[in-house]
Order: structure tokens, then C-alpha cells, then sequence
């Protein structure tokens, strides 16, 4: 069975048919860079574009980069603040002519698709993947089930938001060093196993093609650490399973 799954990041709306049997694209994805300001408007128009792209009809799943309750936007760290109470769900529906959507926070959405095809399949006790992009977002499992909406990258650390000083953005930003970056992503990490103890954490996010440059490096977590086997298709393959009710 194929559905159609979208991913709205920071600098990128990229997705396609994906295979829910194999938990792989069906097609090599499609990928417009998201319009800045990313309004609700302007982003739908990309996220149209990439869903018509393939002359797709069906459901669409869709994440977004904040908290989803119901369909429906509760914050917005990284795309415009006016996306706060839209009801993406209705918006993007509407956009592509009534076509079934379902929306899902982007992390929320990677973590699923790796622990249903990934590296996190049979494991069974507190897992916690990462996504190191535009910021950093979390998606928690405990007994194989999602915590929805933690967003953890969030968290304060030496007072600062995390995810400004330890996400991928903030490494191409600063100009960091991959030994540099990785320290700080280890004094992350570190405090996010002592608040929640996961046996696993899965670092996801388009860095994730280059783990053997920086995990390597990460020091002193008790956690086993691997990249996502998926890497930054596994947003788009866990948004294809919540449209197809598999989330």
C-alpha cells in the first residue's frame, strides 16, 4: 500500500509516495525549500507543490516542526508565529480539494517510522530519538509507545534553549568544528538521560548522514547512541503511516 507523506522543516518541504510495506519511499522525493516568512499560506503553497508534483489524489500525511493537538498548530519555534491555533489539518485538506490529511509533529512522526522500520524496531523499554536540524526535536517511546509532543529540544541548558546552541543549524551558523559541536550536543544529551534514563537514543535529522563524524566523538552517556537508518526520509515515511492509521 502507498500513501503520500510530507515533511514541513525549517528550510525544507520535501515528501512522496511512500511504500508502507517496506517503510521506503515508492519514489525518489520531491523537496522545495520553505518560503520565508514561513507563513500558513506560504507554506501550504510548497507543501501543494510537492503533493502535485507526483499528480498525487490520496491522503496525505503531513508534519510540522511545533505541537499538534487535533490537527491543529499549538506553537511554532521555527516558521512563522502565526501558525499557532491554525488548523493545518483543514488548510492543507482544503488546498488539495478535500483530500484526507493528517497531521503529526515532525519528530513525533521520524521517531514512529524508526521504530516501526528502523533502529529502534523491538526494542521495548524508553527510547528517545533526536532530530538535529533547523532545531532539535524529540520524540519519546516508552514500551514501544509515542509520548506525543515533547519537544525537548526546548529545554533549558546553561541558559540557553538547547536547540540553539547543540542543533545542526546552530553548528552551520557558528562555523563549529564537528569536535566542538559534538561537545555540545554530549552536554545535551547527558541532560537529557538524566531526566529520562532511555536505554536508546536515535539521532535523526539530515545530519544524520554524516554520524560517523561526530557520534564517535560523544563521550560518558550511559545510553546506547545510533544515527536513524532512515535518516531525513523518516519523517516522510512516519507521516505516510499516521495517514494511514499505523501511528
Amino acid at each position: 500500500m502507498q500513501i503520500f507523506g510530507v515533511d514541513i522543516g525549517g528550510s525544507g518541504i520535501k515528501g512522496a509516495p511512500v511504500d508502507l510495506d517496506r517503510g521506503d519511499l515508492a519514489q525518489e522525493r520531491h523537496k522545495v525549500l520553505t518560503p520565508h516568512p514561513a507563513t500558513p499560506d506560504a507554506v501550504v503553497e510548497g507543501v501543494c507543490e510537492v503533493v502535485e508534483h507526483f499528480g498525487w489524489t490520496g491522503p496525505v500525511g503531513a508534519t510540522f516542526p511545533g505541537v499538534i493537538t487535533d490537527g491543529t498548530a499549538r506553537t511554532a519555534a521555527n516558521v512563522d508565529k502565526s501558525w499557532i491555533g491554525t488548523d493545518i489539518r483543514k488548510l492543507v485538506s482544503d488546498r488539495l480539494g478535500g483530500a484526507p490529511v493528517t497531521v503529526l509533529n515532525d519528530a513525533d512522526a521520524a521517531g514512529v517510522a524508526e521504530m516501526h522500520f528502523g533502529a529502534g524496531q523491538g526494542r521495548t523499554g524508553t527510547v528517545l530519538m533526536l532530530t538535529l536540524g533547523t532545531g532539535i526535536g524529540s520524540a519519546l517511546f516508552t514500551g514501544g509507545r509515542l509520548v506525543p509532543n515533547t519537544e525537548l529540544g526546548h529545554l533549558e541548558l546553561h541558559g540557553h534553549d538547547a536547540e540553539k546552541k547543540a542543533s545542526s543549524k546552530a553548528r552551520e551558523d557558528e562555523d563549529l568544528s564537528w569536535e566542538h559541536w559534538a561537545r555540545r550536543v554530549q552536554k545535551y544529551l547527558a541532560h537529557v538521560e538524566m531526566l529520562f534514563s532511555p536505554e536508546l537514543f536515535i539521532i535523526g535529522g539530515g545530519v544524520s548522514r554524516k554520524a560517523h563524524k561526530f557520534l564517535p566523538l560523544i563521550e560518558g552517556i550511559r545510553a546506547e547512541i545510533v544515527p536513524a537508518q532512515l535518516q531525513n526520509n523518516a519523517g516522510i515515511v512516519g507521516a505516510a503511516m499516521a495517514a494511514a492509521g499505523e501511528a
